[in-house]
């Protein structure tokens, strides 16, 4: 762990010349999207990018995490894609780090999927207010991440239009490729009608738990079948990983010296040098 740490240090990580929107969406349960979003975003603000979460699962739990306000009278992510809120508006700074804010979820997304059927445009509304806010910045984010419900509705399709880049975690564990080629149809549909820049760059492989033959048969499994967009850096079970959210925090803020902390900021590293050439070292 001590080697692994001192790699992450010795070189800066390079910033994106543009901001890159991830969409971190898996239709299966459970395999640790909102703990991925929170902790990828806090590793790369921890590097020196400026990150925004937006939370647009109805459950709010990356909001949580993340240790902002979500009570149902909080201005949200809601309000900006049904009631045409600026998105700037609505922003909350995480008391975890200076450059990672946070779009907190309310509860009233859980009716948002219907209200959003009679609008106009209503699969670009998070689009749009995205772009109109990245636009307006003097200083943009150099990450976005969208935390999406395990569904696909209209908020996960709001989400695939807003974003450029899909990243799928996959828990090592039985049944874990059942769906995902369901979820490959369904962003090819998104690709190929609403956002032809639409592309699944990056798969995580999660809750890794070397003791068992399955875990690793899995994580072999999904490298064979897609070499390109694993990386090699894998989360592993932790226990650190699992209570860090109910303390407000990421784990890489509640407990940096775990492993799954360290895993988890070499993810992000990986991210980051996969991304477009940039300066390296220091904000653009």
């Amino acid at each position: 762990m001590t080697r692994r740490r001192r790699a992450l240090t010795e070189t800066p990580l390079p910033l994106p010349q543009t901001t890159r929107v991830f969409t971190i969406s898996n239709q299966k349960g459970g395999v640790g999207k909102t703990t991925t979003t929170v902790n990828l975003a806090a590793a790369l603000s921890l590097s020196g990018a400026k990150v925004l979460v937006i939370d647009l699962d109805p459950q709010g739990n990356a909001s949580t995490a993340l240790g902002v306000e979500h009570r149902s009278d909080t201005p949200s992510v809601y309000d900006v894609i049904i009631g045409d809120v600026e998105l700037g508006d609505v922003i909350q700074a995480s008391p975890e780090r200076g450059d990672l804010d946070c779009v907190p979820a309310t509860i009233h997304l859980a009716g948002a999927e219907i209200e959003l059927v009679s609008l106009v445009a209503r699969e670009q509304r998070l689009r749009r207010a995205l772009d109109e806010y990245l636009r307006s910045m003097d200083d943009p984010y150099d990450y976005v991440f969208i935390d999406c419900p395990p569904s696909l509705g209209l908020l996960t399709i709001n989400a695939f239009v807003a974003a450029s880049e899909v990243l799928i975690p996959i828990q090592c564990e039985y049944y874990a490729l059942e769906g995902l080629s369901q979820l490959l149809k369904n962003i090819e549909l998104i690709e190929k009608h609403l956002n032809p820049d639409l592309a699944v760059s990056t798969i995580l492989l999660t809750m890794y738990d070397s003791r068992t033959n399955l875990a690793n048969q899995v994580a072999q499994d999904v490298r064979d079948h897609f070499p390109q967009q694993v990386l090699d850096a894998i989360i592993p079970r932790s226990v650190r990983v699992s209570e860090a959210p109910s303390y407000g925090q990421s784990v890489i803020g509640y407990d940096p010296q775990s492993s799954g902390s360290l895993s988890y900021l070499e993810a992000a590293a990986e991210i980051a040098r996969r991304g477009a050439p940039a300066t390296q070292g220091g904000r653009h």
